[in-house]
């Protein structure tokens, strides 16, 4: 019987990457840094989770030579204003949710079906996102968040999802995972859950082996969709939707 459902929040709960991007670019100009990020570029280095992780990456292998300061401590530094960045950003802006998911979260609290976020974004960055695509206090909907600062391994380990699998006291057998990338489907697999994927803008044609189902989106037409409880209810307990 499915009691939880664990959702993604980057590209799952809503289109964000783009804004992410942004918010990157501009913390290497205010940091006086020549480096640009362009789309295709953003594309490949989504393979390394967490803001500041994704950044001490690419400054350790790609930045070139001439950095004067660690790149760890550089990354944390970039990361910082990066998110006051995105931050500002949102609060202009805002982010709406995907297609299908604020109903989705609705009827899951209608039927006491718990909500946990989990995200490989710090705590301050979700909560600035969730509220700019939820509204104020959009956090407060979830029962639950896991974010990638708590965890010594991001995603596509799966520290994040045992982590959050520890607060709700429940069996990975209890729950769907719903995320949009292959990280995000390792992570999630790793630890024993059954897991839905709906592609982003950025994931769009990728492999995704191992998960439940993949749909477009959670409105999907049918026989995809559109995704409800009893859908995933079904696939929890290995029936095609």
């Amino acid at each position: 019987m499915l009691q939880a459902i664990l959702i993604d929040m980057d590209g799952t709960l809503c289109e964000s990457e783009e804004v992410h991007r942004a918010a990157f670019n501009r913390a290497f100009v205010d940091a006086g840094l020549p480096y640009r990020w362009v789309r295709t570029q953003y594309e490949r280095l989504l393979a390394v989770k967490g803001g500041r992780d994704r950044l001490a990456h690419y400054l350790r292998t790609e930045a070139g030579p001439g950095l004067t300061e660690d790149a760890v401590v550089l990354a944390r530094r970039l990361h910082a204003r990066k998110t006051a960045f995105f931050t500002e950003a949102l609060a202009k802006e805002g982010v709406p949710p995907r297609p299908g998911i604020v109903r989705l979260m609705a009827e899951a609290r209608a039927a006491g079906v718990r909500l946990v976020l989990v995200t490989s974004a710090t705590l301050p960055t979700a909560t600035a996102l969730v509220n700019a695509t939820l509204g104020p206090g959009g956090l407060e909907g979830f029962d639950g968040v896991a974010t990638g600062d708590r965890v010594v391994a991001n995603k596509p380990a799966p520290d994040l999802y045992r982590l959050a699998l520890k607060g709700l006291g429940l069996p990975p057998e209890a729950c769907v995972a719903i995320e949009d990338d292959g990280a995000g489907l390792a992570s999630a697999r790793a630890a024993g859950l059954a897991v839905l994927v709906t592609p982003s803008t950025y994931t769009e044609g990728a492999d995704f082996a191992g998960a439940a189902a993949v749909v477009p989106h959670l409105d999907a037409p049918p026989p995809d969709g559109p995704v409800d409880l009893a859908w995933l209810g079904r696939l929890l307990a290995g029936a095609a939707p």
